[in-house]
């Protein structure tokens, strides 16, 4: 038998959740969860914790096209800060290093990104939400152990280069899983 919310419907439906950063994918999908009284959710896919965006969260019966979604291609807003080297890769690391760096010209910034665009293999950072053994490496790294992630096809449909101001790099990219 379901679990029912308080006025006895069994839920069942998929809820766009604007994840705000600092909160897992999975404590998101767990509030929403204990929000709608569901007996069964899963999401379409994990955002690091650092990450903002929507996260598809299924709810009941709506369980069962999540896995078609998980494949999906997905788009991205991406600030990167230019001469900071963090111990993470990422804004929540200590700066380890300070590094000078020359004025960028807007063209010579488009050129550059989109030498990416295309089929790619990407090694996966440490601090991602990518699992290994069903724990986030995030989680690992945090814990000061790294693993072997080997490269992984990725194909960036395409990245618009969005503005450079004071160090700090804005881009859109829409590529696959």
């Amino acid at each position: 038998m379901s679990r029912r919310n308080p006025k006895g419907r069994e839920v069942n439906g998929i809820v766009l959740l604007d994840k705000d950063t600092g909160l897992s994918s999975n404590a998101a999908l767990q509030k929403v969860k204990r929000l709608f009284f569901a007996k069964k959710a899963g999401h379409t896919g994990a955002l690091d914790p650092l990450a903002s965006g929507i996260l598809p969260i299924c709810l009941g019966q709506a369980t069962k096209v999540a896995g078609f979604l998980l494949d999906d291609d997905k788009r991205y807003f991406v600030r990167g800060q230019f001469g900071q080297i963090t111990d993470t890769g990422d804004a929540e690391g200590e700066i380890i290093k300070i590094q000078p760096f020359e004025y960028l010209i807007d063209e010579e910034i488009r050129m550059a990104v989109n030498q990416f665009v295309g089929d790619i293999k990407q090694i996966p950072p440490m601090y991602s939400a990518l699992k290994k053994d069903g724990q986030p490496l995030y989680k690992l790294a945090r814990q000061g152990i790294e693993i072997d992630r080997p490269p992984r096809p990725v194909t960036i449909h395409h990245i618009d280069y969005l503005g450079y101001e004071q160090g700090i790099l804005s881009l859109e990219v829409s590529c696959s899983k």
